[in-house]
């Protein structure tokens, strides 16, 4: 069953980012930010609280936040960790939203963050509740849901008990990420509908990499067993430090150009992310991975032009 619309999370500016070689100036990240909003995007994922020594490219998060631009119609999500990152983010005033994570299986946990995956789900309630005293929203992401990339396959089991365990936490959604690409749609459909059966009214929110070319198909399927909100980056930049082999996100102009001719809304502006993957291609000195900037969209626009006339 597939709704009339979907909300999209842009997360160029964090995950697209943060495993790019090349250093992208703080001044470049910012105006990646005023493009996806330009684009329609309420809702980005601006920065990452994390140890500059194991990202670098997020070494710049306060500064980033710094340059933000004053909108109250956007939600600006900065990723955390741990409560120390959940400290950082809410000292900047900038953060309207804390994004949790923890992790399905324990070596990638340890590698991650540092802790057990059980000891992850504890600490993203923490991060939940840190969020709600200081006056603020958080969201919950369970990375390598659908396969880890150090113990080979996640049992449905585990991801829906780490989901029912979040939801105590009350989090505004909980994602399933794909964070190595290795979902397919008959496995993703089965673990939206059964996460989404052991939350309740807790929306779902999904996140997938096109390591293997399943991205877009996975996202069809999670949409049609009731995810409500897709995350996608600009580009299909994307990849975590700490996740052997995991490659860039689905493009935000991909999942847009196919939720929008199939006849769901985004809100967003595919013509204004072409520009932007052309712009942000030039920063990164190489082309971007998504299809729709090299194709364009359908029918082409002076097609639309001369049927309007």
């Amino acid at each position: 069953m597939y709704t009339n619309m979907i909300e999209m999370v842009e997360v160029s500016p964090r995950d697209g980012l943060q495993n790019e070689k090349t250093q992208i100036s703080t001044s470049d990240k910012i105006r990646l930010i005023e493009r996806a909003i330009e684009a329609g995007f309420r809702r980005i994922e601006v920065t990452s609280f994390v140890n500059p020594r194991a990202v670098p490219q997020m070494a710049d998060a306060e500064e980033v936040c710094a340059g933000l631009p004053d909108r109250e119609d956007v939600t600006y999500i900065g990723l955390v960790m741990n409560q120390r990152g959940a400290d950082r983010a809410l000292a900047t005033g900038r953060i309207d939203q804390l994004g949790a994570v923890c992790v399905a299986t324990d070596r990638f946990a340890m590698a991650n963050q540092g802790q057990t995956s059980e000891g992850s789900v504890e600490a993203a309630k923490a991060i939940i509740e840190a969020a709600r005293s200081a006056g603020k929203t958080a969201q919950a992401t369970i990375a390598a849901s659908f396969g880890c990339p150090f113990e080979g396959e996640v049992a449905e089991e585990r991801v829906i008990a780490m989901a029912a365990s979040l939801a105590e936490a009350a989090p505004v959604e909980i994602a399933l990420a794909d964070t190595i690409g290795v979902g397919n749609p008959a496995h993703v459909s089965s673990l939206v509908t059964r996460v989404k059966e052991a939350i309740g009214e807790i929306p779902v929110r999904v996140h997938f990499h096109n390591t293997r070319g399943t991205g877009l198909a996975n996202v069809w399927a999670a949409i049609g067993a009731g995810a409500v909100t897709v995350d996608a980056s600009i580009g299909g930049l994307g990849g975590c430090p700490f996740a052997p082999g995991a490659a860039g996100n689905v493009a935000t102009e991909d999942v847009a150009y196919m939720l929008e001719r199939a006849g769901i809304e985004t809100g967003i502006d595919l013509a204004s992310l072409i520009e932007t993957n052309h712009w942000l291609s030039s920063v990164m000195g190489k082309e971007l991975p998504a299809m729709v900037a090299k194709s364009g969209g359908f029918p082409a626009p002076e097609k639309q032009e001369e049927e309007i006339a």
